[in-house]
């Protein structure tokens, strides 16, 4: 297939591409690179640098693309909450115009990258897709609005699409060569591996006064290129002529922030003192998936655990302790 992938030069774009290239198919990448890295681009993909807003770029594009997977968009949380506009325009604005383009030029297939947070702070464990969505940031709001606008188009039989909303992501690709690389980092594995390779330095857990084993929070973790790999199966699913859904993406099980931390100070050898500071507002005791309809729906399980997770990510860390400026 002839698949497009927007944000293609991020974290999960760059390593969703080369699995795609590697099970043969024909990708063309299109990123403004605001926060993505050429370098990180498989050189068998074509890559187009301009936003997923650009009409002309986009009409230029789609004809003869059978599929779109959009994995480009704003991910922090509290940046979406300081600029509300910038994410609902990055978020809803700019991929608004990549869908009615889609729907133009009859491009039927959509694979969108979304989240957890649409679902906000969920009544029962594990999250199941029929949970009420009712985000408590603007990111999630606009991830969600964009589902809405999906649906839309799918009661209007315009396209088919699977909607993945994405738990904790972490790990890199296995030999080091892609990974995990944000001007501004918030995730929890970068964060503390950045701690590990420091002498010296400690790292602030939120909150360790949780109704949990430990007391801190526990969250659902997935390596990345089993994520990667559930793309490459939704595409399959929808070009077999399967309906379009919601569909969760986690393991279906989960880790403390403090077992995360203790895992990663022995993946590197090292020991990284802990203290703990105040929790962070909005921040849920535990958030699981279920991915019972990844399983049945798609075939799709995660294959990784968090150890392999974690001396992936500390192999692209150690590698590229400047991420992609490492190469130069």
């Amino acid at each position: 297939m002839r698949i497009l992938v927007t944000g293609g030069a991020g974290y999960i774009g760059s390593i969703t591409t080369r699995v795609l290239v590697e099970a043969g198919h024909e990708v063309v990448v299109v990123d403004s690179l605001e926060r993505g890295h050429r370098r990180a681009v498989d050189p068998r993909a074509t890559l187009v640098v301009a936003s997923v807003g650009d009409r002309e770029v986009l009409d230029s594009l789609l004809p003869g693309i059978e599929a779109v997977i959009h994995c480009a968009g704003y991910i922090d949380v509290a940046e979406s909450h300081d600029d509300p506009d910038l994410y609902y325009r990055k978020n809803l604005a700019e991929p608004s115009m990549m869908l009615d383009r889609m729907t133009t030029h009859g491009v039927r297939y959509l694979v969108f990258s979304s989240t957890a947070a649409v679902y906000g702070q969920p009544e029962r464990m594990p999250i199941t897709e029929d949970a009420e969505t009712r985000p408590i940031n603007t990111y999630g709001a606009s991830k969600l609005a964009f589902e809405r606008m999906i649906v839309l188009a799918e009661n209007a039989g315009l396209i088919s699409a699977v909607r993945f909303r994405y738990f904790n992501v972490a790990g890199a690709w296995p030999d080091g060569s892609l990974g995990e690389a944000h001007p501004t980092e918030t995730h929890i594995v970068p964060l503390l591996l950045k701690a590990a390779a420091e002498p010296g330095a400690r790292f602030t857990i939120n909150g360790g006064d949780y109704p949990t084993a430990d007391g801190t929070c526990v969250r659902d973790y997935l390596h990345v290129v089993d994520l990667a790999g559930a793309h490459l199966r939704a595409v399959e699913y929808l070009a077999e002529g399967c309906g379009g859904m919601a569909c969760n993406l986690g393991s279906g099980g989960g880790y403390s922030n403090l077992e995360v931390a203790q895992m990663c100070a022995e993946v590197a050898g090292v020991k990284i003192p802990i203290i703990y500071g105040e929790r962070r507002q909005g921040d849920p005791a535990m958030l699981i998936a279920s991915n019972g309809q990844a399983r049945s729906a798609l075939g799709w399980e995660p294959r990784r655990d968090l150890r392999t997770m974690v001396e992936d990510a500390w192999r692209w860390h150690t590698t590229h302790p400047e991420g992609y400026a490492t190469e130069g």
